[in-house]
């Protein structure tokens, strides 16, 4: 486990999979403490080499088909989900009482290539900073999208706004077509994505936060947990191996980076 602390600024990351467990101010919590056992029903996930879901957990990449993992907590389905870096314990690199670096190489059956992955938290003031560096040092070149999965706590009046036009990814179960509908994202019940323009503004009566991005422009919303709103920006769509939406083919010696921070413009009370 890793504490850093910024003024009265406070994370806890846990070494397995680069998980963001709480992250309080003064005492009051951002987002939803995490839970170790089900990483995606709470905290920080980190969603490396696909975010969210792969339609039937197989897919074929320059004409070899790959297998990957079925979600392996309830409840269950036929999709792989969420990535393949939730379970792996990553090694600190670098830290300093505000910033920590965390590093994995992930080799998989059902993944063409390796990946070294750095991930950094940074908290300045009242924001964190999460970058990734993805590097392939594998022999070939490999499909990639980059997500992280955090859950910000909210009273019952929130709302979401975002810079300029935003346009939902239409989906069939929870699977995008790679077709988008022009819609606005604001309060309601979500387990979809979208593209959208920055800066992502989540407000309610219990606090306010502004997420920016860079390189990821996609965004997976999901009010399936009570009283948090999953805010989760994306470089690429669900199932992006298949549709295409944002899908990177990071080649040998080839690397990525990926970040987003979070201001806290009101602090719960």
């Amino acid at each position: 486990m890793i504490r850093l602390r910024e003024g009265n600024s406070e994370a806890i990351i846990y070494e397995r999979g680069a998980y963001l467990y709480s992250w309080s101010i003064g005492g009051r919590d951002i987002i939803l403490k995490g839970n170790l056992d089900a990483p995606t029903r709470g905290g920080m996930a980190i969603l490396i080499p696909y975010a969210n879901r792969v339609k039937g957990a197989e897919y074929v990449f320059n004409g070899v088909k790959y297998t990957l993992p079925i979600k392996w907590w309830p409840p269950r389905e036929d999709n792989a989900i969420h990535g393949l870096v939730l379970d792996k314990d990553f090694i600190v690199k670098e830290s300093t009482v505000n910033s920590v670096l965390l590093n994995y190489v992930l080799r998989h059956s059902g993944y063409p290539t390796i990946l070294d992955i750095l991930v950094k938290y940074e908290l300045s003031g009242d924001a964190l900073k999460v970058s990734f560096t993805i590097s392939n040092i594998g022999p070939s070149e490999a499909p990639l999208t980059v997500g992280a999965h955090p859950y910000f706590l909210v009273s019952s009046d929130w709302n979401i706004r975002t810079g300029g036009e935003s346009y939902q990814c239409e989906a069939v179960d929870k699977i995008p077509t790679g077709r988008l509908i022009r819609r606005e994202l604001s309060r309601g019940d979500w387990d979809d994505c979208f593209i959208v323009d920055d800066p992502i503004e989540l407000t309610s009566s219990y606090s306010g936060i502004v997420m920016t991005r860079v390189n990821m422009k996609y965004l997976q919303v999901y009010t399936g947990i009570p009283n948090a709103v999953a805010v989760e920006p994306m470089s690429g769509a669900p199932d992006a191996y298949h549709n295409g939406m944002g899908l990177i083919v990071i080649k040998p010696n080839e690397t990525r980076e990926f970040s987003f921070t979070i201001k806290v413009t009101r602090i719960p009370t």
